[in-house]
């Protein structure tokens, strides 16, 4: 039975009790709308964990002033039934109030090295409130493992680089980019997208396969990432926020393919932004 916990001091003795029995417990945080990438992140945590907690949570803290905080589709009947029937062991689904008491509380802030490139650049404060939450779910979750897909890379890297430098004891588990049919990396967001622009999206995918290839070959880099930004323009992309080689590690850019690397890419459709990624 998927017990449904709302207040946060209750996951947190829930959590306790069960380590005190001496369970592992895995956690996979989302902000619900769940489509097939979560759950197979559930099935991660599951293979691995003897509890399984999934938090709810449309954080205000990772929006801007103009994104999408009061739109974000929230589906928390449908999502709960998903989980419920793939035998989660609790829901996580505080309310803002309850994350947040005090207007002006503690926040972290992200490291400026990562968090200030790329997705930190076109969206000022986001990882700010990442680490922020995350490091908060950690706290109440209590987990000895979590789950997080790959495709906010920038994101991934950033809580990893936080539970390193805060010593935390919990293990962050990567999950591969879940994809539709097409190769269309799985998003809440996707379901922003008109007819047309759906079309156009898997695109994005095609240009990262084309790239790696072409870097391969030995293509100068600086020419590949041009030609890739052309390619989405070409093909509907109304533009492309950055289509870049870097370092996994450190995130900044790098011309050879001489360290693990790998392609990240945002591009925008209509209001929605896709993000996608590649690992050389």
């Amino acid at each position: 039975m998927t017990a449904m916990i709302q207040d946060v001091s209750i996951m947190q003795q829930q959590a306790l009790r069960w380590r005190a029995e001496g369970l592992v417990i895995g956690f996979v945080p989302t902000m619900g709308n769940l489509h097939a990438g979560h759950l197979s992140l559930v099935e991660q945590a599951q293979q691995v964990a003897d509890k399984v907690v999934v938090s709810i949570f449309v954080n205000p803290l990772q929006f801007g002033p103009d994104e999408d905080y009061n739109r974000y589709p929230r589906t928390l009947q449908a999502d709960l039934e998903k989980l419920t029937e793939r035998g989660v062991d609790a829901v996580l689904s505080p309310r803002a109030e309850q994350m947040y008491p005090k207007k002006q509380g503690t926040r972290l802030i992200a490291d400026p090295a990562l968090a200030n490139v790329w997705e930190g650049a076109a969206r000022p404060g986001h990882f700010d409130g990442v680490v922020t939450v995350v490091n908060k779910l950690l706290n109440l979750v209590q987990p000895h493992l979590a789950v997080f897909g790959q495709k906010d890379y920038q994101q991934l890297r950033l809580i990893e680089e936080m539970v390193s430098d805060l010593s935390m004891p919990v293990q962050i588990k990567r999950a591969p980019i879940a994809r539709e049919e097409d190769g269309l990396a799985m998003s809440s967001r996707n379901q922003y997208l008109n007819a047309e622009q759906r079309r156009i999206a898997p695109a994005l995918f095609q240009t990262l396969i084309w790239a790696k290839q072409q870097l391969k070959k030995g293509v100068l880099t600086e020419a590949v990432c041009e030609h890739a930004c052309q390619r989405l323009l070409q093909a509907g992309f109304e533009k492309v926020d950055y289509f870049v080689l870097v370092d996994r590690q450190t995130l900044q850019p790098v011309t050879e393919l001489n360290v693990p690397s790998v392609l990240l890419a945002a591009a925008r459709l209509g209001t929605t932004r896709l993000l996608d990624n590649m690992e050389i």
